[in-house]
């Protein structure tokens, strides 16, 4: 996330434009890097004053620093020092108290105390200073496509600490941008809307609508809080397809910051496509035994009673799209905790939902809620058992 310093961005008209690094850009990120390569093994101090040198004047100049400050994440730096800086610094004030025109005599006495050299003495009186640090290789390369790259996201991050209220439209991986956001207290409203436009295939599903709380409307714990709803920004990449408004309050003046996908920004890791390798397999012999039906994996989720309901899978036939079935696998399970995930269910008023619920886990003996269907299983979810209950011959 950058300072506000160091944003790029222009206000125009009440919109935020943020100013995207992009292909033009990647020369003068190319020798920037090549020039923190250079520095390897050399004292930190060292390069910084070769990048005043190097830094650029007018439009450049916020771009030039934002990436070095990301730099510095790469390119890390440590002492390197064979005697504890610190107790060396000790034992050569003690030592040259009152008597400042001996230095060198100084340095041979501490040198001799500590069972060193002179130059070891000299050679880490200062070393764990920032600036004479030495500069450590990466440890992957560092390439100008995802320097810029990232540099766009800290940029767009440092934007959205500045906002007051962010709405997110999200269509599929909704379910993990949500956890994401609930797992780090941010404050959140969930709703759906439908909206078909872009959508080429069988599966029709609704927009995820999630409202944030930003921390300009909060008044304490903003900097935290700031920094959780930062890194919600790269879990968006994964959507199929988002959009993001944020309303920032900036020193220049106020407006709205508006992303949407295809946006080049750097996204978070790639996300596991399933949960368990049970998930994985059913997968994969339910679309080798079902040519006929669509499988869409964590479907968006559901509002229920101020909760949200997450099926697993939403299979629609290709053919007749609203014949749809919504699963979920169940592990341990008791009847009462079938019953009240069906009420939840029912509350979000979704209906033709299957439960896949594992035989070998049920945690009581009493009868199975009679006005479920249920899938029982043992070791795999089987796809001709699903098939059986939503395309019967």
């Amino acid at each position: 996330m950058l300072p506000g310093r160091l944003l790029l961005f222009e206000l125009r008209d009440g919109a935020v434009l943020p100013g995207f690094l992009g292909r033009a850009d990647e020369p003068g990120l190319r020798r920037l890097i090549e020039l923190h390569d250079r520095h390897v093994g050399r004292r930190r101090r060292e390069l910084d004053e070769a990048l005043l040198d190097e830094r650029p004047a007018g439009r450049g100049r916020r771009a030039f620093l934002a990436a070095t400050q990301l730099l510095r994440q790469d390119y890390r730096a440590s002492k390197d020092a064979p005697l504890k800086p610190a107790e060396v610094r000790r034992e050569l004030f003690t030592a040259a108290a009152g008597r400042p025109e001996q230095r060198a005599a100084v340095v041979a006495e501490v040198a001799r105390h500590l069972g060193a050299s002179t130059g070891d003495v000299l050679g880490s009186l200062f070393a764990d200073l920032p600036g004479e640090r030495r500069l450590l290789e990466p440890e992957r390369p560092v390439a100008p496509t995802e320097l810029a790259l990232r540099v766009n996201l800290a940029n767009v991050q440092g934007l959205i600490y500045r906002a007051t209220e962010v709405r997110l439209a999200l269509e599929g991986n909704a379910r993990r941008v949500i956890q994401h956001a609930r797992t780090r207290g941010l404050i959140c409203t969930v709703a759906h809307r439908h909206d078909r436009a872009g959508t080429a295939s069988a599966v029709s599903e609704p927009l995820t609508v999630v409202r944030l709380s930003g921390p300009f409307s909060l008044f304490r714990r903003t900097l935290l809080y700031g920094r959780a709803l930062a890194g919600l920004v790269p879990q968006l990449g994964w959507c199929r397809r988002y959009r993001l408004r944020a309303f920032c309050v900036l020193q220049q003046g106020e407006g709205t910051l508006e992303l949407r996908t295809g946006d080049p920004l750097l996204p978070a890791p790639e996300p596991p496509r399933f949960d368990s390798r049970l998930e994985e397999r059913f997968a994969r012999e339910f679309e080798r035994a079902a040519p006929d039906w669509e499988l869409l994996r964590e479907p968006e989720p559901f509002e229920a009673g101020g909760a949200l309901v997450y099926p697993d899978f939403l299979l629609v036939n290709r053919h007749d799209p609203a014949r749809r079935w919504y699963l979920e696998i169940v592990g341990f399970w008791t009847r009462d905790y079938l019953v009240k995930k069906l009420e939840r269910y029912r509350a979000a008023r979704l209906r033709n939902l299957l439960l896949a619920i594992d035989s070998e886990r049920g945690c009581s003996e009493e009868e199975l809620p009679a006005d479920a269907r249920l899938v029982p299983f043992r070791r795999r979810v089987r796809a001709e058992d699903v098939l059986a209950v939503i395309d019967p011959a």
